[in-house]
């Protein structure tokens, strides 16, 4: 595979740091509750709660897909992993790698929404709004991209290449 950087990890490293401040001040007092989407953004959910001065930050997991076996969404949320604790009344940041279609994410905010949470948002670390099939937006972006395969930092290409520290795209 013929890799070229699009994103270096200084820029990214940067940029998270930045996103991290810009949350820290919004929450300023507030219990947050950081909703890592599996296994894609762990990595950026990871950095980006070292950079969230709290001490009332709680992180989750969860584990959603709407693709089945194909490059395409189904339009259906599948739920592999559901939350643990409970987010009514709460604050809380849905934490993403990436928002293509925009349609698990536009799927998964109206399945959370209906949990009662106090305010829901999302924070994506990548962004690519020429794909997108229904009208959702990120509270917060770390980068709009282009429509290329984009792999690395979480992101994969048959489960591999997440562990690349920048982001990446195949040039073939």
């Amino acid at each position: 595979m013929n890799i070229k950087v699009l994103i270096d990890e200084e820029k990214l490293q940067k940029r998270i740091k930045e996103l991290g401040e810009q949350i820290t001040k919004e929450y300023e007092n507030k219990e947050i509750i950081i909703i890592c989407i599996l296994r894609g953004a762990a990595y950026f959910a990871i950095d980006l709660t070292k950079n969230i001065k709290s001490d009332k930050l709680l992180i989750e997991f969860m584990q959603v897909s709407s693709y089945g076996t194909g490059k395409e969404s189904t339009g259906n949320l599948k739920i592999v992993k559901d939350l643990g604790v409970d987010i009514k009344g709460k604050d809380v940041i849905i934490v993403e790698d990436i928002i293509d279609s925009g349609i698990t994410m536009s799927n998964l905010k109206k399945y959370l929404l209906e949990k009662g949470p106090n305010s829901l948002k999302v924070c994506t670390l990548l962004d690519k709004k020429e794909r997108r099939k229904v009208e959702i937006e990120a509270d917060y972006v770390g980068f709009d991209i282009p429509n290329k395969f984009i792999l690395g930092y979480g992101l994969d290409y048959e489960e591999y290449y997440r562990n690349l520290p920048y982001i990446g795209y195949n040039e073939e």
